[in-house]
Protein backbone atom coordinates (compact mmCIF):
# COMPACT_ATOMS: atom_id res chain seq x y z
CA UNK A 1 0.00 0.00 0.00
CA UNK A 2 2.85 2.40 0.81
CA UNK A 3 4.27 2.21 -2.73
CA UNK A 4 0.83 2.72 -4.27
CA UNK A 5 0.44 5.86 -2.17
CA UNK A 6 3.92 7.09 -3.08
CA UNK A 7 3.17 6.58 -6.77
CA UNK A 8 -0.10 8.49 -6.55
CA UNK A 9 1.57 11.29 -4.62
CA UNK A 10 4.29 11.52 -7.26
CA UNK A 11 1.54 12.38 -9.73
CA UNK A 12 0.30 15.18 -7.46
CA UNK A 13 -0.15 15.97 -3.75
CA UNK A 14 -3.38 14.51 -2.40
CA UNK A 15 -5.46 14.26 0.75
CA UNK A 16 -6.37 10.93 2.32
CA UNK A 17 -9.86 11.28 0.85
CA UNK A 18 -8.42 11.89 -2.65
CA UNK A 19 -6.09 8.89 -2.27
CA UNK A 20 -8.98 6.62 -1.29
CA UNK A 21 -11.12 7.82 -4.20
CA UNK A 22 -8.28 7.32 -6.71
CA UNK A 23 -7.53 3.83 -5.44
CA UNK A 24 -11.22 2.94 -5.69
CA UNK A 25 -11.30 4.25 -9.27
CA UNK A 26 -8.71 1.99 -10.77
CA UNK A 27 -6.30 0.42 -8.35
CA UNK A 28 -8.73 -1.67 -6.35
CA UNK A 29 -7.74 -4.76 -8.32
CA UNK A 30 -4.28 -4.47 -6.81
CA UNK A 31 -5.20 -3.32 -3.33
CA UNK A 32 -8.37 -3.03 -1.37
CA UNK A 33 -8.47 0.20 0.50
CA UNK A 34 -10.15 1.51 3.54
CA UNK A 35 -9.59 4.90 5.06
CA UNK A 36 -7.97 3.14 8.01
CA UNK A 37 -5.45 1.24 5.89
CA UNK A 38 -4.56 4.44 4.02
CA UNK A 39 -4.16 6.34 7.31
CA UNK A 40 -1.92 3.58 8.64
CA UNK A 41 0.25 3.68 5.51
CA UNK A 42 0.38 7.51 5.62
CA UNK A 43 1.54 7.37 9.25
CA UNK A 44 4.27 4.90 8.33
CA UNK A 45 5.39 7.00 5.33
CA UNK A 46 5.51 10.13 7.50
CA UNK A 47 7.59 8.31 10.13
CA UNK A 48 10.02 7.16 7.42
CA UNK A 49 10.13 10.74 6.08
CA UNK A 50 9.05 9.53 2.65
CA UNK A 51 6.23 12.10 2.60
CA UNK A 52 5.41 15.44 4.19
CA UNK A 53 2.06 16.95 5.07
CA UNK A 54 1.02 20.41 3.95
CA UNK A 55 -1.98 22.44 5.07
CA UNK A 56 -4.26 23.53 2.27
CA UNK A 57 -7.73 24.90 1.74
CA UNK A 58 -10.17 23.02 -0.47
CA UNK A 59 -13.57 24.63 -1.13
CA UNK A 60 -13.15 26.77 1.97
CA UNK A 61 -12.24 23.81 4.20
CA UNK A 62 -8.88 23.17 5.78
CA UNK A 63 -7.34 19.91 4.57
CA UNK A 64 -4.04 18.09 4.70
CA UNK A 65 -2.25 17.34 1.46
CA UNK A 66 0.57 14.81 1.37
CA UNK A 67 3.57 15.11 -0.94
CA UNK A 68 6.63 12.93 -1.63
CA UNK A 69 10.06 13.91 -0.30
CA UNK A 70 13.35 13.26 -2.10
CA UNK A 71 13.89 10.32 0.28
CA UNK A 72 10.43 9.01 -0.65
CA UNK A 73 11.19 9.41 -4.35
CA UNK A 74 14.43 7.44 -3.91
CA UNK A 75 12.55 4.66 -2.10
CA UNK A 76 9.88 4.55 -4.81
CA UNK A 77 12.54 4.52 -7.55
CA UNK A 78 14.23 1.57 -5.86
CA UNK A 79 10.92 -0.31 -5.64
CA UNK A 80 9.75 0.43 -9.18
CA UNK A 81 13.08 -0.62 -10.68
CA UNK A 82 13.26 -3.92 -8.78
CA UNK A 83 12.08 -7.21 -10.38
CA UNK A 84 8.34 -7.95 -10.41
CA UNK A 85 7.45 -10.71 -7.95
CA UNK A 86 5.44 -13.63 -9.30
CA UNK A 87 2.28 -14.44 -7.38
CA UNK A 88 -0.58 -16.66 -8.46
CA UNK A 89 -2.50 -16.61 -5.19
CA UNK A 90 -6.26 -16.52 -5.54
CA UNK A 91 -8.09 -16.87 -2.23
CA UNK A 92 -11.37 -17.67 -3.99
CA UNK A 93 -9.91 -20.98 -5.17
CA UNK A 94 -10.17 -22.19 -1.56
CA UNK A 95 -13.94 -22.37 -2.07
CA UNK A 96 -13.44 -24.58 -5.12
CA UNK A 97 -10.97 -26.73 -3.20
CA UNK A 98 -13.51 -27.34 -0.41
CA UNK A 99 -16.65 -27.26 -2.61
CA UNK A 100 -17.38 -30.91 -1.81
CA UNK A 101 -18.45 -29.73 1.67
CA UNK A 102 -21.16 -27.48 0.19
CA UNK A 103 -24.65 -28.78 -0.24
CA UNK A 104 -24.81 -30.33 -3.73
CA UNK A 105 -27.87 -28.25 -4.57
CA UNK A 106 -25.98 -25.01 -3.72
CA UNK A 107 -22.75 -25.63 -5.63
CA UNK A 108 -23.89 -24.42 -9.04
CA UNK A 109 -25.56 -21.28 -7.64
CA UNK A 110 -22.43 -20.35 -5.65
CA UNK A 111 -20.30 -20.65 -8.79
CA UNK A 112 -22.90 -18.86 -10.94
CA UNK A 113 -23.06 -15.99 -8.44
CA UNK A 114 -19.30 -15.60 -8.61
CA UNK A 115 -19.37 -15.65 -12.41
CA UNK A 116 -21.95 -12.84 -12.34
CA UNK A 117 -19.73 -10.76 -10.02
CA UNK A 118 -16.79 -11.38 -12.34
CA UNK A 119 -18.84 -10.33 -15.38
CA UNK A 120 -19.81 -7.04 -13.68
CA UNK A 121 -16.16 -6.36 -12.89
CA UNK A 122 -15.15 -7.30 -16.44
CA UNK A 123 -17.69 -4.89 -17.93
CA UNK A 124 -16.39 -2.00 -15.77
CA UNK A 125 -12.78 -2.76 -16.69
CA UNK A 126 -13.64 -3.09 -20.35
CA UNK A 127 -15.13 0.41 -20.36
CA UNK A 128 -11.97 1.78 -18.69
CA UNK A 129 -9.79 -0.01 -21.26
CA UNK A 130 -11.76 1.24 -24.25
CA UNK A 131 -11.74 4.81 -22.92
CA UNK A 132 -8.01 4.52 -22.22
CA UNK A 133 -7.29 3.24 -25.73
CA UNK A 134 -9.13 6.26 -27.10
CA UNK A 135 -7.10 8.65 -24.91
CA UNK A 136 -3.81 7.05 -25.98
CA UNK A 137 -4.72 7.44 -29.66
CA UNK A 138 -5.17 11.18 -29.00
CA UNK A 139 -1.99 11.52 -26.89
CA UNK A 140 0.87 9.66 -28.55
CA UNK A 141 3.31 10.73 -25.81
CA UNK A 142 1.12 9.40 -23.01
CA UNK A 143 3.62 6.97 -21.44
CA UNK A 144 2.06 7.28 -17.99
CA UNK A 145 -1.40 6.56 -19.33
CA UNK A 146 -0.05 3.70 -21.44
CA UNK A 147 1.29 1.82 -18.43
CA UNK A 148 -1.74 2.60 -16.27
CA UNK A 149 -3.94 1.27 -19.06
CA UNK A 150 -1.87 -1.92 -19.25
CA UNK A 151 -2.67 -2.71 -15.62
CA UNK A 152 -6.37 -2.19 -16.36
CA UNK A 153 -6.08 -4.49 -19.38
CA UNK A 154 -4.34 -7.09 -17.23
CA UNK A 155 -7.19 -6.90 -14.75
CA UNK A 156 -9.79 -7.16 -17.51
CA UNK A 157 -8.05 -10.13 -19.13
CA UNK A 158 -7.51 -11.83 -15.76
CA UNK A 159 -11.20 -11.46 -14.96
CA UNK A 160 -12.11 -12.84 -18.43
CA UNK A 161 -9.89 -15.87 -17.75
CA UNK A 162 -11.70 -16.40 -14.43
CA UNK A 163 -15.12 -16.08 -16.06
CA UNK A 164 -14.17 -18.68 -18.66
CA UNK A 165 -12.60 -20.99 -16.09
CA UNK A 166 -15.56 -20.86 -13.69
CA UNK A 167 -18.03 -21.24 -16.58
CA UNK A 168 -16.17 -24.39 -17.64
CA UNK A 169 -16.25 -25.63 -14.03
CA UNK A 170 -19.99 -24.97 -13.87
CA UNK A 171 -20.53 -26.98 -17.08
CA UNK A 172 -18.40 -29.84 -15.76
CA UNK A 173 -20.40 -29.74 -12.52
CA UNK A 174 -23.60 -29.96 -14.56
CA UNK A 175 -22.24 -32.89 -16.57
CA UNK A 176 -21.21 -34.79 -13.44
CA UNK A 177 -24.73 -34.43 -12.01
CA UNK A 178 -26.35 -36.10 -15.04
Amino acid sequence: MENIILGLLLLKPRSIYQLRKRIEQGLNLMYSCSTGSIQFAIKKLLEQRYIVVESASEQGRATKLYAVTEQGRAHFDSWINSPINCSVKNPELAKVYFMSFAEPCNRASVIQGYIEELENTYNKLDIICREGDDLIRRDKDGELLFFQLQSAKYGRDFVRFNIDWYTKLLKELGNSNE
